[in-house]
């Protein structure tokens, strides 16, 4: 029951969260310099036909009324229609999103693959050559810029050797070989400086569990160190994990805009950034309210989990 209720409390949390975020979308894409009418016009921008353009759009009315008239259709499926494109938004969002989501899965699949037999190896041979090799890779995947970095992997993989193509988005529903080729360099760029995070995460929790009674008690009794490692260090460690994991997923949905340019992967990120360019309005707020909704729907995801496999959070 408590578990239960502590379902109900989160998310109705998430509510005024949401309202929050749609008026912040909408108030920071108005306050954009520039008039979207006039770029969108062009050599036709005259005062007729701005003023027809801007009363077909809704954009002559009041500020407040826009944000509520454009709320309103977004709460029954409708975020307008493309100022350049003169698509629905909504398709716009349908046709890029698929491909973000299989770019932050992939890379956040890499970041586990690599962070944690790192952080958990780093953790056993604390103070070692190999402990200080993890941690100054850790650093370095930090710090190398996600561009810089995709760069050289095309170069290399791409370019020299040709072993995977550079970018080239392949549906996994339709080749599903052909979507690992094509999603492996940016998942590797993408996933090297969120693995670098859990590296330090999971060592951190590691050493923590080491140092444990439960784990001194298992020494006591004579278990094998792989006993130990699995049944006690790693069942403790991996909640902390699993819970930076998933908070940084809902990181991943934004981190790909700058990694899509370098690949040309069609994705939100592809979308947002030329529909700023291009100050379309519609295109901008709704492809970054779906982001947004996304990442307040992942840590609310992350906070049930914790609260289902931890009842001491659930209980509070």
């Amino acid at each position: 029951m408590n578990f239960l209720r502590y379902v109900a409390v989160r998310t109705l949390q998430t509510v005024p969260v949401l309202a929050g975020v749609s008026a912040v979308v909408f108030l920071i894409v108005h306050a954009a310099p520039g008039d979207p009418v006039v770029n969108m016009l062009g050599i036709q921008a005259t005062e007729e036909n701005i003023e027809a353009v801007r009363a077909a759009h809704g954009l002559d009315q009041p500020l407040y009324i826009q944000y509520f008239s454009w709320l309103s259709n977004v709460l029954q499926g409708d975020f307008g229609r493309s100022l350049v494109q003169g698509r629905a938004v909504s398709d716009l969002i349908v046709s890029r999103l698929p491909a973000t989501l299989f770019l932050a899965v992939s890379s956040m699949v890499v970041a586990i693959l690599i962070a944690i037999p790192a952080g958990m190896v780093s953790a056993v041979r604390k103070g070692s050559k190999t402990d200080f090799a993890v941690t100054l890779g850790a650093l370095s995947g930090i710090s190398i810029p996600n561009f810089w970095l995709g760069l050289l992997l095309i170069l290399f993989f791409a370019t020299s050797i040709d072993l995977f193509p550079a970018g080239n988005y392949v549906s996994p529903m339709d080749d599903p070989v052909g979507a690992l080729e094509s999603v492996f360099l940016p998942a590797v760029t993408v996933g090297t400086a969120y693995a670098a995070l859990l590296t330090r995460q999971t060592r951190s929790a590691v050493l923590e569990n080491l140092r444990s009674d439960s784990v001194r008690m298992a020494k006591a009794k004579g278990l094998s160190a792989r006993r130990i490692m699995t049944a006690h260090v790693l069942k403790g460690a991996l909640l902390p994990v699993i819970t930076v994991a998933g908070l940084q997923f809902g990181y991943l949905l934004s981190a790909t805009v700058v990694v899509e340019q370098v690949f040309a992967w069609p994705g939100m990120g592809r979308l947002i950034w030329f529909a700023v360019l291009q100050q379309d309005y519609p295109a901008v707020q709704g492809a970054v309210l779906v982001v947004a909704t996304l990442f307040v729907a992942i840590n609310l995801l992350v906070d049930l989990t914790y609260g289902y496999l931890d009842p001491r959070v659930s209980a509070q």
